[in-house]
């Protein structure tokens, strides 16, 4: 059986009884958790030693709408925004801030730090280390990597900032530090190693501008439409 602490408050409209609900957390109206873990205190708590996990959780905060799907780890101090959805198995770390209506992928793991904006769409199994800046309506296909190490492992990390609207295709990897421009598109399979204008595209290893997104635009709606 699961466990929701006597000091979080939910008005979730369902709770597994398999969930696991530390600390504090909040979890907003019509809101479904199923059998995840919620609120997990971070690894320099569990490293000093603890008498239960509910006892140092400083909880997580959920917003209303939300779905969170079996096996899904969310740390403490995460704050999810209204109408967001997790498939199963996704680890969010401590201190991460995802917005409203983003949808992140099953087996998707988002480390510490990492900020995602409104109606991001994050695809399974992608992930996401420290310090990432994700924008609005940016679009991540399955099994991307971002990295954030240039000489790992060193104590200096450079994270990845992908702009506004753009486009991360599936198996594409980006290299630490890299910006990738506003509405910019990153081809499947691409090894981006440079900052990404706004409104290309790239693709090839490593990734070179090959095209407009517009360009792109344009072709996606015509196969659309073909449909």
């Amino acid at each position: 059986m699961g466990f929701v602490s006597q000091k979080a408050i939910i008005h979730a409209r369902y709770v597994s009884p398999d969930a696991y609900i530390y600390g504090p957390t909040v979890v907003g109206r019509d809101s479904f958790i199923d059998a995840a873990v919620i609120g997990y205190p971070t690894r320099q708590k569990i490293l000093k030693g603890f008498s239960s996990l509910d006892e140092v959780s400083e909880g997580a905060r959920i917003g209303e709408s939300v779905i969170i799907r079996s096996g899904a780890v969310i740390y403490e101090n995460v704050e999810i925004g209204d109408g967001c959805e997790f498939g199963h198995n996704v680890l969010v770390r401590e201190l991460s801030r995802i917005g409203r209506g983003v949808r992140i992928g099953t087996q998707a793991v988002i480390e510490r730090e990492v900020k995602i904006g409104d109606r991001a769409w994050i695809q399974s199994m992608v992930y996401i280390p420290n310090g990432t800046v994700i924008e609005e309506d940016v679009f991540i296909g399955p099994n991307a990597v971002i990295t954030n190490d240039k000489y790992p492992p060193s104590k200096r990390l450079a994270p990845v900032v992908i702009r506004r609207g753009a486009v991360i295709g599936a198996n594409s990897t980006l290299v630490a530090g890299v910006e990738i421009g506003e509405g910019a598109v990153v081809a499947a399979g691409a090894v981006v190693t440079r900052d990404v204008p706004p409104g290309v595209v790239v693709a090839g290893v490593p990734a070179r501008v090959i095209g407009r997104a517009e360009d792109y635009a344009r072709k996606k709606a015509i196969y659309e439409q073909s449909t």
